[in-house]
């Protein structure tokens, strides 16, 4: 299992466009990817409605873990994709 910690710089947050990228970058992935939000309300990351169910504004930390497939590759994919687009 891998984790890390990113903060959300959108200057509206996880809304439609980045949370349907991020479902479409996690379901290309062979992990598992879970989105937890402080307070601990959690979504997989392939989830289009859960993610932006999460309501993460921007300033706002969430917590990527992955598990399972080549965890190393998967999480340094998903921290690129944070980068660029959140």
């Amino acid at each position: 299992m891998k984790q890390f910690t990113y903060t959300i710089t959108d200057p509206v947050g996880i809304h439609a466009r980045p949370a349907g990228l991020l479902a479409k970058a996690a379901k290309a992935l062979d992990s598992t990817v879970t989105i937890t939000k402080a307070g601990g309300k959690a979504a997989a990351a392939t989830k289009l409605m859960a993610v932006m169910g999460l309501g993460v504004k921007t300033g706002e930390t969430i917590t990527f873990t992955i598990e399972g497939g080549n965890e190393e590759a998967s999480a340094a994919a998903m921290e690129q994709f944070c980068k660029d687009n959140m």
